[in-house]
């Protein structure tokens, strides 16, 4: 198989952002003996603002920038934190997945500086979250613990909780590994306690759509339960239309026998109604099942639970 003699991958600046790049890096290396790579970073809006995401594009922010340098030649392959990526519309036209990357843990975990865990932590302890998702569940299933708006890189995060922003943290459980701080982890929590993002754990790299050498030659990189996992989780979130605000979580999981699931809910922001659904594909393909998955929510009345959500 024929690849470029020289791979420029392009990525958010941020630790965690590099250490996915070295991990793309090491497997095109195992790929594609001899091949070489550059790293091209860039700082998204998403990484400069630490406001209301609502007020700058929402979950483009974060990936704005990457598609620029990919669409204008500064790059040749972008790699991305699939719950980054917005789901409630195509991807910048002209660009595509090559690739989706084995799936890494989908959970979070809690970041107690005195080991505590979720269900031991006092009346009204500081959690540090600007995440929606995570705040409707905990006022669900910890209505005594107060959220805390906090954004910014993991190592941004920790060191806000070591200066007493907070007294505790949740994090991605994939994003502590990632950056090599699974020391601080206190409790990973079950998805049924802490119900996780659409794309969780999953890297996608994407390129051009014309570069069909290059998308030939790295797609010995995707991991085929993944791809299902994340065509699934993409299509429900692109029927269910939600936005930066909306409390949206859910998960699809192949099991041992190849099954492919998907479970998902739908969260007023104070937690106080929570819509389920969870379906197995069966004969369906994956987005079918996405789709399937999002229209059950619809009829619970996920529109006007999303719609209702100032944004």
């Amino acid at each position: 198989m024929s690849a470029p003699e020289l791979i420029r991958i392009v990525s958010r600046d941020s630790p965690m952002a590099l250490a996915q790049v070295e991990r793309v890096r090491t497997e095109l290396a195992a790929l594609l003996p001899g091949i070489a790579t550059e790293v091209v970073a860039v700082k998204t809006t998403g990484d400069k603002w630490m406001g209301d995401l609502a007020h700058v594009e929402g979950k483009g922010a974060f990936t704005k920038e990457v598609d620029e340098a990919l669409l204008s030649g500064l790059a040749d392959l972008a790699v991305h934190c699939v719950k980054d990526v917005p789901a409630d519309r195509p991807l910048p036209a002209g660009t595509t997945f090559a690739a989706f990357l084995e799936r890494d843990d989908i959970r979070d975990a809690l970041v107690h500086p005195g080991g505590l865990t979720l269900d031991e932590l006092p009346d009204g302890a500081r959690i540090g979250t600007s995440s929606v998702r995570r705040s409707a569940q905990l006022a669900a299933s910890h209505p005594h613990l107060q959220c805390v708006p906090m954004r910014g890189n993991a190592n941004r995060r920790l060191d806000k909780l070591a200066a007493g922003d907070a007294d505790a943290l949740l994090l991605a459980v994939s994003g502590l590994e990632r950056i090599g701080r699974t020391d601080v982890i206190t409790e990973v929590l079950p998805v049924d306690v802490m119900c996780p993002p659409i794309g969780a754990g999953i890297l996608a790299l994407q390129c051009r759509e014309g570069d069909t050498e290059l998308i030939d030659a790295i797609s010995g990189l995707g991991h085929p339960a993944t791809h299902r996992e994340a065509t699934a989780e993409r299509m429900f979130l692109h029927v269910l239309q939600g936005h930066c605000n909306s409390p949206i979580a859910g998960y699809a999981r192949t099991d041992g026998g190849g099954e492919l699931s998907l479970r998902a809910k739908v969260f007023t922001p104070d937690g106080k109604v929570v819509l389920n659904a969870h379906e197995w594909a069966g004969r369906l393909d994956p987005a079918t099942l996405g789709t399937s998955v999002a229209v059950a929510l619809l009829r619970q009345g996920a529109r006007e639970l999303i719609d209702g959500i100032p944004h």
